[in-house]
């Protein structure tokens, strides 16, 4: 006779080891596509109770993607021997407040230049409505503080990402693919409008509550059938 607890914590582990690969693959596509320098951003992953998570200070590369780190929601390290991120308060913080499966952390080079200038980035591409609006900035606090995790949550108010002042970008999503795509779209539209708001004597025309709208909707059909 199989014993189902045996099963459940046996599929529970590949699971944890599965998405653990998943993690320290996103954390190095982070740094191959410039939205990281040296240990800077971190990456999460939610399996039921269990928040998988980068370590703090270690290389991307040298990540052993059969040693996982992981923690409950209220921060116990509960795998692996590596200390978590400094930034766990706010990866703690969504997966409390949302519905969160995965959490993306860089300080990407345009997002973060935005994020010095502006309370909330104008909506210069329909893809604004694919993060539930305009992105606004969160307040500045010293990074891995619960106070940034405050701020961080106020400007992520039906949004699914958010700037944080003189800091980076925080994305989340349903999956690791999602939540890392939103902060690559993020980073392309920071640069787009620094790009066109540096022309001299010209202003970016910018998208309407109207336009956004009707983007959003349009989104939603977006791809293969489901």
């Amino acid at each position: 006779m199989i014993d189902a607890e045996v099963v459940g914590v046996t599929v529970r582990s590949r699971a944890l080891y599965t998405t653990w690969a998943e993690v320290v693959a996103t954390a190095r596509r982070s740094t191959a596509d410039g939205l990281v320098v040296g240990t800077s951003g971190n990456v999460s992953a939610r399996v039921g109770d269990t928040v998988l998570v980068t370590p703090s200070g270690v290389p991307y590369g040298e990540l052993d993607p059969d040693q996982p780190v992981g923690v409950d929601l209220d921060g116990r390290r509960t795998l692996g021997e590596l200390t978590p991120t400094s930034e766990l308060p706010v990866h703690l913080a969504i997966y409390r407040a949302t519905d969160a499966a995965a959490v993306v952390h860089t300080h990407a080079v345009h997002a973060t230049a935005v994020s010095t200038l502006v309370d909330e980035l104008p909506p210069v591409h329909y893809m604004t409505a694919a993060l539930g609006g305009p992105v606004r900035v969160a307040r500045y606090a010293l990074y891995g503080t619960d106070e940034l995790a405050t701020h961080m949550l106020d400007a992520l108010r039906d949004r699914t990402a958010c700037l944080l002042r003189n800091h980076g970008t925080i994305a989340y999503g349903a999956t690791l693919a999602q939540a890392y795509d939103r902060t690559a779209q993020l980073e392309w539209m920071c640069r787009v409008w620094l790009t066109a708001s540096s022309v001299p004597g010209r202003t970016p025309t910018l998208l309407s509550p109207a336009e956004l709208r009707a983007a959003a909707g349009k989104l939603r059909d977006y791809g293969q059938p489901r």
